[in-house]
């Protein structure tokens, strides 16, 4: 697996970031035992795997940390908490306060069996969260890194809500973050012009999402998303074959539209890491390997351009 290093951060990780949330849980959604799940995780370390992101949100806290047990110390842990009251809106402002923060990351510690974890991000802020972010949370978060549990502080988005990543731009502005969790694909790649390079610019580390979505997975789902696109005049129609993503799967191109996806995420310029979750160890099998194939051509990546470039309100979710 190759590796690269989280910006700013030092640490050295591999490209592939085992996600532990999303549609999957490790299979939660669909049945895999604890057990099951925990399996995954130790087959991501067993290919090449050191870097793995939860959230006390996934409820898969508990399953990282038993499969991380007596290996710890060679793995890189992300973990995320909410600002908002449990069965509050995620949107809304029933927030919790830094103290009750601070207690949950000491809860999440628990559940991952150690006593730090390297990244800590505040989970899917959007953008009327982020002042009650700066002045409630980051003197929580300063102090946490003071006390040792925390090395680096971190922000994610909610993509699906903000499209055109409006809280990342505005985290941008300050330097409150070492890590940023943003989404693109190839069919959204909006942070490719707006988030990354500036996140370059000041060295953050870079972890990336939504490569493949639910809509991403088939090309059914693709089609809903150009559809919508062409409806809200971002794709002009007269740029699109018959089947309008063929030419990602073409000889020479790549195997399976999911390995289109993958490498398009993996190899965005500036991009550190890119986040892949299943509960299956086949399927992650086979996305690790994506992750560890070549760029996809340039031929094609144009073409992506000339036909996604404008695409700005659907995200893949």
């Amino acid at each position: 697996m190759d590796r690269t290093v989280l910006g700013r951060t030092g640490l050295e990780v591999s490209v592939a970031c085992l996600g532990t949330g999303g549609h999957s849980r490790l299979g939660q959604e669909y049945g895999n035992s604890f057990d099951e799940s925990a399996d995954v995780v130790r087959a991501a370390i067993e290919q090449g795997v050191d870097f793995i992101d939860t959230a006390a949100g996934y409820d898969t806290e508990e399953i990282v940390g038993a499969a991380i047990a007596g290996r710890r110390d060679e793995l890189v842990i992300s973990t995320k908490n909410h600002i908002i009251r449990k069965g509050s809106s995620f949107l809304g402002d029933d927030y919790i306060t830094g103290a009750e923060f601070a207690q949950r990351v000491d809860e999440s510690l628990r559940r991952l069996g150690t006593d730090h974890v390297e990244v800590l991000h505040l989970h899917g802020i959007v953008a009327s969260q982020y002042d009650y972010c700066v002045a409630e949370m980051v003197p929580v978060l300063d102090e946490l890194k003071r006390q040792g549990k925390v090395r680096f502080t971190a922000i994610s988005e909610r993509f699906y809500v903000e499209p055109m990543h409006e809280t990342l731009l505005r985290a941008l502005e300050d330097d409150y973050f070492d890590v940023i969790m943003v989404g693109y694909n190839f069919v959204n790649h909006t942070a490719l012009r707006e988030v990354i390079p500036r996140a370059v610019e000041k060295n953050l580390g870079i972890q990336g999402i939504y490569a493949v979505r639910g809509a991403l997975a088939t090309p059914a789902g693709v089609q809903k998303l150009i559809d919508e696109s062409v409806a809200a005049g971002e794709i002009d129609p007269g740029e699109l074959d018959a089947d309008p993503v063929a030419f990602l799967t073409a000889p020479g191109v790549a195997g399976t539209l999911a390995d289109a996806c993958y490498r398009y995420n993996r190899w965005a310029p500036g991009s550190n890491t890119t986040l892949t979750g299943t509960g299956s160890v086949e399927h992650l099998t086979a996305n690790l390997a994506s992750l560890d194939r070549p760029p996809l051509p340039d031929a094609v990546l144009d073409r992506i351009e000339r036909i996604f470039g404008g695409v700005e309100t659907v995200t893949g979710e």
